[in-house]
């Protein structure tokens, strides 16, 4: 072939090049003359030769039989490279199907659904069946948005490759950019006959029911994570996923930390001054509770192990009760008589004396504050 340029010259480099000084120069040289940016009358020619000595030099089978024969050697196959693959060699493909610049399948979107529970369930775990609304694919064209198999045709706008080339003049030269093709959406295709059942979107929202397990220990704002279980993607595209978010409804008796549970037991003064046995509130029914003599208000008691149990499968926390001695409303004649018998035999005496040490305390805990 008469006047044809040696492809190592035509890329600037030496036969001993390495593929990667081989693909460095093709990048330079490229960016220089493809006519999208080089506007002289010889630049279209320029490019094409050296789209065709990067063909042959950076296939190492193809330049072997170039080094051996020369141009009497392989024929290049028409390397066709445009701006999008000049951009996919410089920045990777970014998305893009292999060759055709049409965009990756979309994944549906990720749902939410609130779930409320009760404290005991969370103590216990519980199975809930839930109500799911999703975007499902339709059933009547698989998915597709179209009537029948030739419903769907190819975009006549960006011949199916989803997106369209804009050049723009401006006092610096010409710019081209590339955009999703108006017509089609970026999608490839057009529908010339859609779908009557889903009016060619090719989804269509379903309701359903599942069972969810809800684990031992949750507390309000734990997301449970169903994978796959949110709207499909258009057009055949994965589904997202769905999001269960626990609320734990606030408790008529018990105030949580954590795995630990606080209560108040009100207790009765006789109770309270004489020592009892009473009954305690758990998550599972009520346990015998054992007040000493002598017990005042904001005793502290705790049943080891009735708590909340730990998410990691770590035991239970435990159940802390605060005693309230009840001071009675409603004395009759009677009772009031063995009060004041109680009183006049100095039994207030110790009351007193445990007041004062109260307020002392109180005061040096404001005297620590104010100082």
């Amino acid at each position: 072939m008469p006047n044809k340029l040696d492809y190592y010259e035509v890329l600037g480099v030496s036969r001993q090049a390495s593929a990667e000084e081989i693909k460095r120069a093709y990048r330079n040289l490229a960016r220089k003359h493809h006519p999208d940016v080089n506007k002289d009358s010889n630049a279209e020619e320029q490019f094409k030769e050296i789209n065709e000595a990067y063909e042959i030099l950076s296939d190492p089978q193809k330049r072997a039989v170039y080094d051996q024969y020369g141009h009497e050697g392989p024929r290049p196959g028409g390397a066709d490279f445009g701006f999008g693959d000049i951009f996919d060699l410089f920045f990777g493909a970014g998305g893009r199907d292999a060759g055709r610049g049409r965009p990756t399948v979309q994944r549906g979107s990720d749902l939410r659904l609130d779930l409320e529970i009760t404290l005991e369930e969370s103590a216990t775990g519980v199975d809930k069946t839930i109500k799911v609304s999703r975007l499902e694919h339709c059933a009547a064209c698989g998915g597709s948005g179209g009537k029948t198999a030739d419903s769907m045709q190819r975009c006549a706008q960006c011949r199916g490759t989803g997106q369209v080339r804009q050049t723009q003049n401006t006092i610096l030269g010409s710019f081209s950019t590339v955009a999703t093709c108006p017509v089609c959406r970026g999608e490839g295709f057009v529908i010339k006959d859609p779908c009557t059942t889903c009016n060619g979107q090719g989804r269509q929202r379903q309701t359903h029911e599942r069972n969810l397990v809800v684990p031992p220990g949750v507390e309000t704002g734990a997301r449970i994570r169903l994978t796959g279980e949110g709207d499909v993607g258009p057009r055949g595209g994965p589904a997202g996923d769905l999001y269960i978010v626990l609320t734990v409804r606030p408790h008529d008796i018990f105030q949580r930390e954590g795995t630990e549970l606080y209560c108040e037991l009100p207790i009765g003064f006789v109770q309270a001054a004489l020592g009892a046995t009473v009954d305690a509130p758990t998550l599972e029914g009520t346990e015998k509770l054992t007040i000493p003599e002598g017990t005042q208000t904001g005793t502290v008691f705790r049943l080891r192990g009735k708590g909340m149990p730990d998410l990691d499968a770590r035991g239970r926390g435990d159940i802390h009760i605060a005693a309230r001695v009840v001071t009675p409303t409603r004395l009759n004649d009677h009772q009031r008589d063995l009060l004041r018998q109680f009183a006049e035999s100095g039994g207030e005496k110790n009351v007193q004396h445990q007041e004062k040490g109260l307020f002392d305390r109180v005061k040096e805990a404001f005297k620590g504050l104010t100082e």
